[in-house]
């Protein structure tokens, strides 16, 4: 939520961005985080075959009950995929996970229709399942299974260049950590950065500003983060751009230069995004 606390991580002189304060912040929005029913459902299941190995790709969408999504959100899963996830949690919430199925390895037979639809409804029960448990669904490693390849290859992409390939990536991430009530975390204000610098490149300045705008609301509580003066300072460009009210940003520029460091030390939103390392 809009007024969530960042603690003492954010104060730290050259500590990670955001990575650091990601637990603190999933620690004290327990309490926000509200159950929303979503339904996890495999719509297509692949081989592929790589040099010297075979395995089957599953595409999972994330879907909001009750409600029509336009654009979904989609994940694409290998089998080790989840059974490093089943492992870890395994690990952290041993009793919590005593009564979650996981289907087994199979030594042949792997890649038979039947094995394949029935590994797809297993997975779809495995993470039902999980997200109905409070503590699991509100933890790093479960929310990280779903989004942190994105934010990945997006930051790649965005580094090379690839400015019309990083938006959809990041795009992806965004409708994920919405579907899954992560929007006022670390990772949702480096994914909006990374949406508003992409639209930016592509000269799509109104989104970009939108993007800004929506950053800048998530930390309007915040009195120093390390975003903000980057995600005022693209706000204050871009509101001068598409013509629109610069003057609270403006103001709140001013306030932070008479806070802090002089703003020229200020990295600018693109060289955020580069800098921070995706554990």
């Amino acid at each position: 939520s809009p007024g969530t606390e960042w603690g003492p991580a954010a104060e730290r002189p050259g500590s990670s961005l955001l990575t650091r304060q990601l637990q603190e912040l999933w620690r004290k929005s327990r309490g926000s985080l509200a159950p929303q029913r979503l339904l996890f459902e495999v719509t297509s299941a692949s081989v592929v075959s790589e040099r010297s190995s075979k395995y089957v790709l599953y595409t999972i969408y994330l879907i909001r009950s009750g409600r029509f999504d336009k654009a979904p959100a989609a994940i694409a899963r290998r089998y080790s995929d989840f059974e490093r996830l089943n492992r870890r949690l395994r690990c952290r919430f041993g009793c919590d996970m005593a009564g979650v199925a996981f289907p087994r390895k199979r030594l042949r037979r792997n890649f038979t229709a039947e094995t394949i639809a029935k590994r797809s409804r297993a997975f779809e029960q495995f993470l039902s399942h999980l997200h109905s448990i409070a503590e699991i669904r509100r933890s790093p490693e479960f929310l990280e299974f779903f989004f942190l390849q994105d934010l990945r290859a997006a930051q790649r992409l965005t580094c090379t260049g690839m400015y019309r390939e990083a938006l959809a990536t990041w795009a992806n991430a965004y409708r994920l950590q919405d579907r899954l009530g992560v929007c006022g975390s670390g990772r949702f204000l480096l994914t909006l950065a990374g949406l508003a610098v992409c639209h930016q490149e592509l000269d799509e300045l109104g989104e970009a500003h939108g993007c800004c705008e929506q950053a800048l609301q998530l930390l309007e509580a915040q009195g120093s983060h390390p975003l903000l003066g980057p995600f005022l300072q693209a706000h204050v460009h871009l509101a001068w751009k598409v013509g629109k009210d610069k003057r609270r940003s403006e103001a709140r520029l001013q306030d932070l230069r008479e806070a802090g460091p002089p703003l020229q030390q200020q990295p600018t939103l693109k060289e955020c995004l580069i800098k921070e390392p995706l554990e």
